[in-house]
């Protein structure tokens, strides 16, 4: 790939030489959902790891999501005026339109007293102001996208991009074909490096399944998985791991209990990591990160699509794994109880089947995706590429 920009604002008003490994001042734009959030942390841990002086900051709404996920970093978090557009019904499309430009204003306050390098944007309704400011002031940008069929945020951005990562090669023919890179959707090092001594930690002699809804939890999930529990016949031989979204715990922990099952059930769980490498099967939506993440980690799934997802972009990634054998695909309409039980009970006695689904799904896999984006971020920009040993791996970055 030819180096681009190899000419930097050095901010004192002249262009300077790329200087060999010299550190990077990179804005992530956009968040909201952990499915925007987590491959924008995963790119800004791979920063941190090539040299522990580069600066991130990320610019967003400033959601609780937000906040309590970066909380446990030391990456920083700018807040601007946002608001999504698109089905919102008129009146709120036309209110979050007129929000726009004071978006716009503040990101250029946040981007003038930063002086970025970089600016990464991430899919998200938030991501479009940050991205326009950093076009205005002629920053480098790039944007991300996870899903197959691209969202209207990265759609209305391309054309300032200098660079579109993709997850998906179905996804090529929606962008102009020079910008594009196919990497994968990034997934956080935390769960590719966990520990054997922490997956260990539960239930490792039973077959483990593991129930994620997202950070919110899914109600039908959770109220299907708890009629078919009543169904199962092996209930000694199995262990569930249930992430229920807080308005669900006390039920599905209630219905564990009552049916004898054993099972770890939390609103949320923060440290995925083990959790992923205990499971054996894994049934859950099919939000690009959640996607990402069972590929990087070789896991067998049933996904069951968000049917409200914008454009229906859940069940078009679950399809282009189920289309492969690497997953099992069912619509959420199409739930039933006694059919789940029957589903977790034939993989729990049939091993080559969930090994032959879960090697399907590796191959499909992406775990290098955030070295490969930041790899070509150092391209991009005509900075020599570098990886520092020493710095830290755990997400640890200098405030500023």
């Amino acid at each position: 790939i030819a180096a681009e920009g190899a000419q930097i604002s050095s901010g004192s008003g002249g262009p300077s030489k790329p200087e060999a490994s010299r550190p990077l001042r990179v804005v992530i734009a956009g968040g909201g959902t952990g499915g925007h959030l987590f491959p924008g942390l995963a790119i800004a841990q791979e920063f941190m790891a090539r040299n522990k002086h580069n600066r991130i900051v990320f610019i967003s709404t400033g959601n609780p999501l937000e906040r309590s996920v970066l909380g446990q970093t030391d990456f920083r978090l700018e807040s601007i005026t946002a608001e999504g557009i698109k089905g919102r019904g008129i009146w709120n499309q036309a209110r979050s339109a007129l929000k726009i430009p004071k978006g716009i204003i503040e990101a250029l306050r946040i981007l003038k007293t930063y002086k970025p390098d970089l600016t990464v944007g991430l899919g998200s309704y938030s991501a479009g102001p940050v991205v326009l400011g950093a076009w205005l002031l002629r920053t480098k940008i790039v944007l991300h996208e996870q899903n197959i069929l691209p969202g209207i945020t990265n759609r209305i951005l391309a054309p300032f991009a200098d660079r579109i990562y993709l997850s998906f090669d179905d996804t090529r023919a929606r962008f102009a074909p020079q910008k594009i890179r196919l990497t994968g959707n990034p997934v956080r090092r935390e769960l590719l490096n966990n520990h054997d001594a922490e997956a260990m930690a539960f239930g490792h002699e039973k077959f483990c399944v593991f129930i994620i809804g997202g950070s919110q939890g899914a109600h039908s999930i959770n109220t299907t998985l708890v009629k078919a529990l009543g169904h199962l016949t092996r209930k000694d031989g199995l262990y569930f791991v249930h992430q229920t979204g807080a308005a669900d715990e006390q039920m599905v922990a209630e219905a564990y209990r009552s049916e004898n099952v054993a099972a770890r059930v939390q609103a949320f769980f923060r440290h995925m990591g083990p959790l992923y490498k205990q499971a054996d099967l894994i049934i859950c939506r099919a939000g690009a990160t959640t996607v990402a993440e069972v590929t990087a980690m070789g896991k067998a799934v049933i996904f069951i699509p968000f049917p409200f997802a914008a454009d229906d972009h859940q069940t078009l990634n679950a399809a282009t794994l189920a289309d492969r054998g690497a997953a099992e695909l069912v619509h959420d309409k199409d739930m039933n109880a006694a059919a789940l039980a029957q589903r977790i009970e034939y993989y729990a006695v049939h091993p080559q089947a969930l090994e032959a689904m879960a090697a399907k799904a590796a191959g499909l896999g992406h775990p290098d995706a955030a070295q490969t984006i930041v790899d070509d971020c150092y391209r991009l920009l005509g900075v020599d590429i570098h990886y520092d040993e020493a710095s830290s791996l755990n997400n640890k970055n200098s405030k500023s």
